[in-house]
């Protein structure tokens, strides 16, 4: 089993950068692919950004390729998502979520163990 806690969620002006961290309790945590998701009210909840297990492959929605950039440090047991240029059409709570390699990253359904979010607010 593992257990993750986001933390660093905030309110930031527009083109304001911002940094979020998910802690993964178990010895496991270096098996895991690992993601950001996030749900605005009223919408799905969307694909980010996710890294492999050995951090060596990276994958990004379209709209914060260039801007956000996802990296985990196994022997913290953490994965960061370190946001820059933050627009308000990113503001929603943000999930980490772990899933034990399936190859297909983007859809939630892949992923098993889920954060309890944080909030992201960017206001304009």
């Amino acid at each position: 089993q593992v257990q993750l806690v986001e933390s660093g969620g905030g309110l930031v002006q527009a083109g304001g950068s911002l940094r979020l961290s998910c802690a993964a309790s178990g010895r496991t945590f270096s098996r895991y692919d690992m993601a950001w998701f996030r749900q605005a009210p009223g919408k799905e909840r969307e694909f980010v950004a996710a890294v492999t297990w050995s951090g060596s492959s990276t994958y990004y929605l379209d709209s914060v390729r260039g801007r956000f950039t996802i990296s985990r440090d196994n022997g913290k047991n953490t994965v960061y998502l370190q946001m820059n240029s933050l627009k308000p059409e990113d503001t929603a709570v943000y999930y980490c979520a772990a899933q034990y390699y399936t190859g297909s990253y983007y859809s939630p359904d892949q992923y098993i163990y889920w954060g309890q979010g944080t909030q992201v607010t960017v206001s304009s």
